[in-house]
């Protein structure tokens, strides 16, 4: 069986973008909520800063809208080049 490369892909990055999404928006709400996650965050994604704005949980939910979608499309990639290998006939 082989996957969907561009759908696995769009299904990953709106999973990730979604969840930063909503952890920004608690965090804006609950301002203690989340805050070690969003640190962690701003060390890796350039220019976020985890701050309680409505324009850095955007910022973040697009980073997270394209690193998910990277990391589906590898590892659909990798896993369609590996079924493809591993078939039993």
């Amino acid at each position: 069986m082989r996957l969907s490369v561009r759908c696995f892909a769009g299904s990953a990055g709106v999973l990730w973008g979604s969840g930063l999404l909503l952890v920004g928006l608690v965090n804006l709400a609950v301002p203690t909520y989340g805050t070690a996650f969003l640190s962690m965050l701003s060390s890796v994604y350039p220019g976020f800063h985890g701050s309680q704005t409505l324009g850095d949980v955007l910022l973040g939910a697009l980073y997270g809208l394209l690193d998910g979608g990277i990391a589906g499309l590898l590892f659909a990639c990798i896993y369609n080049a590996l079924a493809g290998c591993c078939k039993k006939t």
